[in-house]
């Protein structure tokens, strides 16, 4: 996938909209426990969490699928780059560049400030859903 590295330095300002940093918050570690896809916009924060299936990328795929149904042609305004790890349950997620005008980059290894604001809200929510 595209590098963290290649992002616009307009994207880090975090002046324009339509932005994305993506993760996902597990329960037990466990293959049938529920997993949350976040999603936080990162000039006004804007959150997003949705229940999936697994932690697979078919699981992570089918809710980025149900989201550009239900925004249509906003999609490409809405959804203008995706910041994410580099786990196997986002390895699909550079196949957006193929169907939408989103691009998607990966953060560094093991670098969770590179995506920050989606970081923080797992945090808030870890609050309320601790892990286990």
């Amino acid at each position: 996938g595209r590098s963290i590295d290649e992002r616009s330095p307009r994207i880090e300002s975090r002046k324009v909209f339509g932005h994305w940093e993506c993760d996902l918050v597990l329960g037990h570690k466990t293959k049938d426990d529920d997993v949350l896809l976040t999603l936080c916009e990162r000039k006004t924060r804007q959150f997003f969490m949705i229940k999936i299936e697994d932690k697979t990328s078919a699981s992570v795929m089918k809710a980025f699928d149900k989201l550009r149904e239900y925004y249509g042609s906003k999609w490409n305004q809405i959804f203008k780059s995706i910041t994410t790890d580099n786990g196997s349950e986002v390895a699909d997620l550079s196949d957006l560049e193929q169907v939408s005008k989103t691009i998607v980059y990966y953060a560094h290894p093991y670098t969770s400030c590179d995506k920050g604001s989606v970081e923080r809200h797992n945090g808030l929510i870890r609050r309320y859903i601790p892990k286990g």
